[in-house]
């Protein structure tokens, strides 16, 4: 189903882009912004389905699109955010992990949108409820925390970090050439090394990523 955005982008450039992108998927842009206040006051007015907000905005022109997500999160829990950054910043993704949900959450570096079918399937996941990290933030994050992730094998490691990225299994099974079925048991293993069980607020695939990223 169309999907009622709220997007915050201060380069106007870039902010007709998304809404062109967006919009060819079938999307509805009820507000383009170019500030945090005004993706705030955006957000509350519209109830959208996902905000999807830069990092680096007016009027301090830091981290305010990023802190103004926070802030709609802290309103509304379970608002699906999509942020995008010019470039990776541990502490940014570190953050938005932390919003205190498991679900709805996205960083993505913004050379991605010009991948446009890749962009609108990460907004339409992250919508949906899905935890999508742009390839390099999982690179770097495993780099840096691999702690939680020593009972895994290389090749399940390889499997979590596709799910990081929001692929699917049959996905994941393309890229690694092997079977759905291979990547089927990769995934229970993954799920069962790391004792994760469904606790009523999160699906168990997206519990994984988030012990991913937060290794």
């Amino acid at each position: 189903m169309p999907l009622n955005i709220v997007l915050a982008e201060d380069s106007p450039l870039l902010r007709d882009g998304l809404v062109s992108v967006v919009t060819r998927f079938g999307h509805r842009v009820s507000a383009a912004v170019g500030d945090a206040d005004a993706l705030i006051a955006a957000a509350h007015e519209h109830d959208p389905d996902i905000v999807i907000t830069d990092v680096r905005m007016p009027p301090g022109n830091a981290d305010d699109g990023l802190r103004a997500a926070v802030a709609l999160r802290g309103h509304r829990p379970d608002l699906p955010i999509l942020v995008l950054s010019q470039y990776i910043e541990q502490s940014y993704a570190t953050h938005l992990l932390d919003l205190g949900s498991e679900s709805g959450i996205g960083y993505l570096l913004k050379d991605r949108v010009s991948a446009v079918t890749h962009f609108a399937s990460a907004v339409e996941q992250v919508a949906a409820g899905a935890t999508v990290m742009d390839p390099e933030v999982v690179r770097q994050l495993l780099r840096r925390r691999q702690d939680p992730l020593r009972r895994l094998t290389p090749r399940e490691r390889e499997v979590l970090s596709l799910m990081a990225e929001g692929r699917s299994n049959a996905e994941i099974a393309r890229d690694l050439y092997v079977t759905e079925a291979a990547v089927n048991k990769h995934v229970s293993s993954i799920l069962q090394k790391l004792d994760l069980r469904l606790d009523g607020h999160g699906h168990r695939r997206v519990l994984a990523v988030l012990t991913y990223l937060r290794a």
